[in-house]
């Protein structure tokens, strides 16, 4: 393929071309980009002034579309960094009616953009609502955590919340399919001893319900485990069929381990060990399988001895 040789005024001449063309076109895009256009951005919605005495729940998304003015700049960067990312909207006027009105808050909402944007419209302008009565209810708050301890050591009893309920109010509706509310996951590492700590309550996403208390205190009670053997007694249940049915053994050997502060107190009468009738019965087994059926939940099971049990039944 031939290639065009310029002579050395003809490159020149080309090169000037060249950049006042690039100069030209970074000119017209500069005063391109610093007029005023109008974009869309869709925007998240945060309540306040709520009513005091109604339970309400919004009729729409919590989102909406804004017809925001800007530079072109921002029209060209919108889909990397929407502004705003969240606008506050005022709900006072629902002690008087079950919507709201966009058009009546707009100063309210371009107060809270950058100076170089305004909005326009909103879409939808009217927010509706219904209204429910408001009522309460007290549900167990549930720990949520995340916890390592060092060799040897545990919960050494049940965790303490303090509260350890939470108060909520909203419509019925909605507090009906509520029986506990969790909190923050509290993440702790290494733990050896007793620890005290405090974790927010989780947040609501429901602008119709409230929360009180917004935190609740722990108390991880934490000790050195070590290990217990102890004989249980063997009970047997789903005996409805048969006079008589004699277990080898009697008892079990149960090896577990506990808290140093709880070794004395943890025995036979913590623990229940069984053996279900219904194995034999339904399943023709020739031994009966030991299930451990209670034991205290700050005691971890190692081992039952022996696991499986000899029988004779008589009618």
């Amino acid at each position: 393929m031939p290639f065009i040789k310029l002579t050395k005024v003809e490159r020149k001449r080309f090169l000037v071309f060249i950049s006042c063309f690039i100069c030209a076109l970074a000119a017209w895009l500069f005063m391109a980009l610093n007029g005023k256009y109008k974009y869309i951005a869709k925007t998240e919605l945060i309540y306040k002034d709520e009513p005091q005495n109604k339970a309400f729940k919004p009729l729409q998304p919590d989102v909406v579309d804004l017809a925001v003015e800007g530079t072109g700049w921002q029209l060209l960067f919108s889909r990397l960094r929407i502004n705003p990312q969240s606008i506050t909207v005022s709900l006072e006027g629902l002690n008087r009616r079950n919507f709201i009105l966009f058009s009546e808050q707009m100063d309210q909402v371009n107060r809270q953009l950058e100076t170089s944007q305004k909005i326009i419209a909103i879409k939808p302008d009217t927010l509706y609502f219904d209204f429910s009565k408001r009522t309460n209810k007290r549900v167990p708050i549930k720990l949520t955590s995340q916890l390592t301890f060092v060799n040897q050591y545990g919960i050494s009893s049940p965790i303490i919340l303090k509260p350890a309920y939470v108060n909520i109010s909203g419509p019925q509706e909605e507090l009906s399919k509520i029986s506990e509310w969790a909190t923050d996951t509290l993440k702790l590492s290494n733990l050896q001893q007793t620890t005290n700590a405090r974790i927010a309550i989780r947040e609501n996403y429901s602008n119709n319900i409230s929360i009180y208390p917004s935190s609740v205190g722990v108390v991880i009670p934490v000790d050195e485990f070590t290990e217990k053997t102890v004989e249980v007694p063997l009970k047997i249940i789903n005996n409805i069929d048969y006079d008589d049915v004699k277990l080898f053994p009697k008892k079990v050997q149960v090896t577990f381990l506990v808290a140093l502060a709880s070794y004395q107190e943890v025995d036979e009468d913590f623990i229940e060990a069984v053996v279900d009738i219904n194995e034999w019965k339904k399943l023709k087994h020739s031994k009966l399988t030991v299930k451990i059926n209670r034991l205290p939940t700050y005691c971890k099971l190692i081992k039952v001895f022996p696991d499986k049990i000899n029988f004779i039944i008589e009618k």
